[in-house]
């Protein structure tokens, strides 16, 4: 193949696209602030912090980004092309918030219960956060191997579905819901993003759409609360927070964790409770990465599916060697980066800049100047580009295979904000309201202006799987692939009786999985036993269609 003409260093375009990559990773810093500042003892300020989490998350996001865009580059020589957009990648959303609530929380929990010092109960809740990060690190690395095998047998349906049904819930939603609780602060950038993505207006001096849209989200930020209510406004930024935020400056090097690893790994009856949390987990990031790597394959990037599976997976067991407790992933959007014009630059800038933040603790002064109001619309545009694209690079007969592998992702965010929503309710009652458990020990069927919470609930778990088995079922129907559809089906089934979907279990406000090896609960919450037999008819269904139909030419994709 002939060597691309001109494949820069870093396109004008990059700069849009590292906004919207950026914005995505001072999120996921600002939530390990404020998640493991309230529930596991770690201050903004801690050295835990300050010389372990935050090195150890930059060191992981350079590494991936760098070879991320140093990948696109050999793409483009190889093709020829000039054209070729780097994998997003970044620290991955879901598994901050699993580790956190659902491994580091308790662990903290149990050591204060245990009688030990706040200080002593953090840092065993940051040993068992390594632990997790590196339990699903090395399932993604292993994964690596095999993943490429199951995307060739895997309808491109259902690959693009599942993500589109998370970039509708986990990002176009939860960003709109956002721009219209501040519309003062949010709607201006919302409108320079569609004028400048939409329309694919050029403004003055080639400025790019998403720089304009933060400097004027900023200035509003700071300038409306000033000469109008606070009730339209919203609460005015403070400068005091910057001079307080610069007082956590300073030059903080990667450590190796190695030593405090192992303490812990050599006591297996501690971490081996959280296993049904880091399998499944490990398990998801495999799945969704290669749900990206198709993702990226559609808007015609087609990278290697196991170097990138295998670097995603180092990059987290980098990240828990030296001391973060999340792992990273590739990112969903790719064909959002593409349609802003996004190469390899915006990928290596992102790294260089997520890493130089982390090491000298500016995390807290971004998020007292900036607000995130001013930049969540290009987060937004890469959801709607996801969502289009899963219809768009499809067959059009596998539209409704699509559009069903939707709702299980669309019941995993009604659930966040159910759960969330009873537990800030509980809490409000000074501890004294009804809990999830609660409800469905009373009644399992209990109902709400038709929202069923055992079935939002059963249909959130390992939904990843569920949405990826729903459309490919339906996309081997469309196409008269009666026997393929029995396999999907045989999978889906073994997935709910082993406790991977459908399964969980409940204690006060926290869901859980229930696996097939736990201990028997309750039969309230046993819900993946009768899923996996309903699964079970629709292979035999199938396989009998299949015995008795008339063969007739499939419809291919």
């Amino acid at each position: 193949m002939p060597a691309a003409t001109h494949y820069p260093l870093f396109a004008r375009r990059d700069l849009d696209g590292f906004f919207g990559l950026f914005i995505d990773n001072i999120v996921q810093l600002l939530l390990i602030l404020a998640l493991c500042g309230a529930h596991c003892g770690m201050a903004p300020d801690s050295e835990l912090m300050l010389l372990r989490i935050l090195p150890g998350a930059a060191l992981s996001i350079l590494l991936g980004n760098v070879f991320y865009a140093w990948q696109a580059r050999r793409l483009a020589q190889r093709t020829g092309r000039n054209d070729v957009t780097a994998l997003p990648y970044g620290i991955n959303t879901p598994s901050l918030i699993v580790f956190v609530f659902f491994v580091m929380l308790p662990t903290y929990s149990k050591a204060i219960q245990a009688g030990d010092s706040p200080d002593t109960a953090a840092r065993l809740a940051w040993q068992m956060g390594l632990i997790a990060c590196l339990g699903s690190g090395l399932i993604e690395l292993l994964g690596s191997f095999v993943a490429e095998r199951i995307r060739r047998h895997t309808p491109r349906a259902a690959l693009l579905s599942t993500l589109a049904g998370i970039a509708i819930g986990f990002i176009s939603m939860t960003f709109a819901l956002q721009i219209y609780h501040r519309p003062l602060i949010a709607m201006l950038p919302f409108a320079v993003i569609l004028l400048s993505l939409f329309a694919r207006h050029r403004f003055p001096g080639g400025l790019p759409g998403g720089l304009i849209a933060v400097v004027l989200g900023t200035l509003c930020a700071w300038s409306l609360p000033h000469v109008l209510p606070a009730s339209l406004a919203g609460p005015p930024m403070q400068a005091s927070a910057i001079s307080e935020a610069t007082a956590t400056w300073g030059v903080y090097l990667p450590v190796l964790c190695i030593d405090e690893i192992w303490e812990l790994l050599s006591r297996p009856n501690e971490w081996g409770v959280y296993l049904s949390v880091i399998v499944p987990m490990g398990l998801f990031n495999v799945i969704g990465s290669l749900q990206n790597i198709e993702s990226a394959s559609a808007s015609g990037d087609e990278f290697d599916t196991g170097s990138s599976l295998a670097v995603n997976g180092v990059g987290t067991i980098v990240a828990a060697l030296f001391g973060s407790c999340f792992p990273t992933t590739i990112y969903i959007g790719h064909p959002g980066w593409k349609e802003l014009g996004s190469r390899a630059g915006y990928s290596t800038l992102n790294g260089l800049v997520i890493a130089a933040i982390c090491l000298t603790g500016t995390v807290t002064l971004i998020n007292a100047v900036v607000p995130l109001e001013a930049g969540i619309s290009i987060v937004l545009w890469i959801g709607v580009i996801i969502t289009a694209q899963a219809f768009r690079s499809t067959p059009p007969e596998h539209a409704p295979a699509v559009a069903l592998g939707f709702f299980p992702a669309i019941a995993a965010w009604g659930a966040t904000v159910v759960v969330g929503a009873i537990t800030t309710v509980w809490f409000a009652n000074h501890m004294s309201g009804a809990t999830i458990e609660s409800l469905l020990s009373g009644n399992a069927d209990i109902e709400v202006n038709g929202f069923l919470l055992n079935g939002l609930i059963v249909l959130e778990r390992g939904y990843i799987f569920t949405c990826l088995v729903l459309a490919a079922i339906a996309a081997c129907l469309v196409d008269r692939k009666l026997m393929q559809a029995a396999s999907w089906s045989a999978v889906a089934a073994i997935l709910a009786f082993t406790g991977l979907t459908h399964a969980y279990q409940v204690s006060g406000n926290t869901v859980d999985y229930l696996f097939a090896a736990q201990e028997p609960v309750s039969e309230v919450f046993q819900r993946g036993t009768g899923i996996g037999i309903g699964y079970l008819l629709f292979t035999i269904i199938f396989v009998a269609a299949a015995k008795t139909t008339k063969t007739e030419p499939s419809r291919e994709a």
